[in-house]
């Protein structure tokens, strides 16, 4: 593994970390939330700057299925994370209050939960979509194929798919999603550690998700390629 995918691959986890306490908002504070904030912006600035290939490439070559997902995917996540910046500058009372934005923060609180829900979301679904890199450069770690440990890795990953179903409804994740409501419920009574265990939950079935349609319109485009070719 060469320099830059080491720090690929730590820039992603770093952004995850932050991402879970992002969503933990009210439980780690207002001014943390502001500067986890920024630091998640800037990883995410910087994860842009070690895949600049990729964005040089937006307009060249065919777009496939897959592509077309991926390019839509990445817009999403790009555009929620601006609007949660700018939102989150609004309605910041710390890191930025020395701009002195007056009004506004009925429509950016609306934004901000939007753009962090979908974001989200949005952010768990690419990372799916790239899993199967992951897993590539997991059986190169092990060298040696198993059968059996593919079989036990897509198992837990049912698992916690199914339980992320369950946390998705507990956590009220679509209700926030959807505007049903205007504030976020925290129970402060309950251990923190319940809290991130049901979000890294649904954040594995939003990956689950996108792993496997990327698998299946791969399948697909593979299917018409092979029909065109007979």
């Amino acid at each position: 593994m060469n320099k830059k995918m080491k720090i690929k691959i730590a820039a992603d986890i770093g952004m995850t970390v932050l991402l879970m306490l992002l969503m933990a908002f009210e439980m780690v504070g207002r001014e943390a939330h502001e500067w986890i904030g920024i630091g998640m912006f800037v990883l995410f600035v910087l994860h842009h700057i070690l895949n600049r290939t990729w964005i040089k490439n937006l307009f060249k070559g065919k777009y496939t299925p897959f592509r077309i997902l991926q390019s839509v995917i990445a817009m999403a996540v790009l555009i929620s994370m601006i609007a949660s910046m700018v939102s989150g500058m609004v309605l910041s009372r710390y890191a930025f209050s020395f701009l002195n934005i007056e009004g506004g923060r009925n429509w950016a609180r609306t934004i901000h939960m939007l753009a962090a829900y979908w974001g989200f979301a949005g952010m768990s679904v690419h990372l799916g979509l790239h899993w199967s890199m992951m897993i590539g450069m997991e059986k190169k770690m092990m060298k040696e194929p198993s059968q059996i440990r593919s079989l036990v890795g897509k198992i837990i990953g049912i698992l916690i798919a199914l339980y992320g179903i369950y946390a998705f409804f507990k956590r009220e994740i679509g209700i926030y999603m959807t505007l049903q409501s205007s504030f976020v419920f925290f129970n402060f009574e309950e251990p923190i550690v319940f809290f991130f265990l049901d979000y890294l939950a649904v954040m594995g079935l939003f990956i689950w998700i996108g792993h496997y349609s990327s698998k299946g319109i791969k399948k697909l485009g593979k299917t018409k390629n092979r029909k065109k070719i007979t």
